[in-house]
């Protein structure tokens, strides 16, 4: 039996990377939701539409196809955009864009759809509470601003797209903690029934290793139901 895993938590938490290793681990695919939005934001910005503009973003998603290949490369009206939503500028409009419950609905309506056979793996601000709320694992991974920046950081130089100081990214990702809490749709928090994990001060494989824990059980569950 296969169930599905959500993991929620702000910017830079690592949900990415932990979601990518356990899927890994068990065959389970990684829906990166949060590369949706990133997608509708660029291309929103490709076109010059407004990214306040409600209206005009649904109407481009109506004509927006989107595609995650197995090797989590994201494919965007057939154009291969993985490296190019992954710059800061495409961040923040995504964190803006995500804002509108029409843009919402459209990308929530499409994780529910691909997540609904199980074995799914989806990490966003928002599964555990709106996308998948019947998951069989909830996970909310959290860190301190401080260290999420400097995650945040490594990670933009390490792959050659740096284009702030340590400063300007701690300055950024606080700002978009604070529109993705207050936001009006879907805002960021915990699910009642999440296990909250701080990540601040541990590593990637004790995060995989301590969610895992969590996974085994239900796994065992399937093993027995189908003796």
């Amino acid at each position: 039996m296969k169930i599905n895993i959500a993991i929620d938590g702000p910017s830079a938490a690592g949900k990415s990377t932990i979601a990518d290793l356990l899927a890994a681990r068990h065959g389970y695919i990684h829906l990166d939701t949060g590369a949706m939005y990133r997608c509708t934001a660029y291309k929103a910005l490709q076109e010059g539409i407004a990214l306040d503009d409600e209206e005009a973003l649904g109407r481009m998603l109506q004509e927006t196809k989107m595609k995650q290949t197995p090797d989590h490369r994201f494919f965007l009206d057939g154009q291969d955009v993985s490296e190019a939503i992954r710059h800061e500028e495409i961040s923040r409009a995504a964190s803006q864009v995500s804002r509108f419950a029409g843009v919402r609905r459209d990308l929530v309506k499409r994780q529910q759809e691909m997540a609904s056979e199980k074995g799914y793996i989806l990490d966003g601000r928002d599964i555990g509470t709106v996308v998948l709320p019947d998951a069989e694992v909830k996970i909310f991974l959290t860190a301190s601003v401080q260290a999420r920046a400097r995650r945040r950081y490594e990670q933009d130089k390490e792959k050659g797209i740096l284009t702030q100081t340590l400063e300007e990214v701690e300055h950024d990702i606080a700002r978009r903690d604070d529109q993705d809490i207050h936001r009006q749709n879907s805002p960021l928090r915990a699910a009642a029934d999440a296990v909250v994990i701080d990540t601040s001060d541990l590593s990637i494989p004790e995060v995989v290793e301590r969610i895992d824990s969590y996974v085994q059980p239900w796994l065992k569950k399937g093993e027995q139901t189908h003796e």
